[in-house]
């Protein structure tokens, strides 16, 4: 089983010394990734609901700080060795694949072959009205984009592409990534659609939170399409998690197919993250 940090960017961990301490903590503590979240903007008063909670608000006031991800993963891609740089999610339809593809590329290389990018459609259509984004497109934009970024990833000589949203003649994209094929793409999203999306454009499905009763049926969306596809689906690893994770929990994710848990940062001071993640070091990782 492996290990991740989630929420990693957010509140005080967007200052340096605390994004520092958090990451070497982790990587110091066995964790194998840390996973940062998105918003380019927040709209003052925003009406849709936040699906992951039932207040359908997103926790703490409109205007806090959420740093950019990849900004926040290359610094402390410098001050780490080994942990990996996750971005758990970026919203993919707001970005356009050849910047994002120089980008997720540069921090591969920089990082020794580090990143795994995750996605997502995103929820917050005024979010996408204010960048002007059309929000009934998102699901197929982001479809689009996973295959752009891997034609622009490819080794050798310039690439074309040709899409709905997207297209250009060949062009050079350089630095390649470090990894072959460039970093494992990460579907997140706890939907039937989601799971589908994970089985035709993922190395990876990130459901944020465990849903006993949704995900039986989650996992059979995601093995029929990859049934569909001639695809096996063990290739498409899940990340999740849990409202409380222990021992237990790590055995019953490992027999639902499970390979990475994820859990949030134990507290906000350097001396309370030192403590919390010592402790689930002890009583969890060194255990499994």
């Amino acid at each position: 089983m492996k290990f991740g940090l989630a929420f990693a960017n957010v509140g005080p961990f967007g200052l340096p010394e605390h994004a520092a301490n958090l990451a070497r903590t982790a990587e110091a503590c066995g964790f194998e990734s840390l996973w940062t979240v998105e918003h380019v903007v927040v709209p003052a008063g925003y009406q849709s609901p936040y699906p992951y909670a039932s207040s359908g608000k997103m926790p703490g006031p409109e205007e806090s700080a959420i740093p950019d991800p990849l900004i926040w993963l290359s610094y402390v891609a410098a001050v780490t060795q080994r942990i990996r740089l996750a971005t758990g999610i970026v919203i993919l339809p707001q970005r356009h694949p050849a910047y994002l593809a120089k980008e997720i590329a540069s921090l591969d290389q920089l990082s020794g072959g580090r990143v795994t990018l995750g996605v997502g459609i995103g929820w917050l259509r005024e979010e996408f009205e204010a960048i002007g984004i059309p929000f009934e497109e998102r699901a197929a934009r982001t479809e689009e984009i996973c295959a752009a970024l891997r034609t622009l990833w490819k080794p050798g000589g310039a690439q074309p592409f040709e899409g709905k949203f997207h297209r250009w003649a060949p062009v050079h994209s350089n630095p390649k990534p470090v990894q072959p094929g460039g970093p494992p793409i990460v579907v997140g999203g706890h939907t039937r659609a989601a799971a589908r999306r994970a089985a035709r454009v993922g190395d990876g499905w990130f459901p944020v939170r465990y849903d006993e009763q949704a995900f039986s049926g989650l996992m059979g969306e995601l093995r029929g399409e990859c049934a569909r596809l001639g695809r096996d689906p063990k290739q498409v690893e899940i990340t999740t998690g849990f409202p409380k994770t222990d021992l237990d929990t790590v055995r019953r994710a490992e027999e639902l197919g499970i390979s990475r848990i994820v859990i949030a940062p134990p507290a906000f001071d350097p001396e309370g993250v030192r403590r919390g993640l010592e402790k689930f070091a002890s009583e969890v990782i060194a255990r499994t």
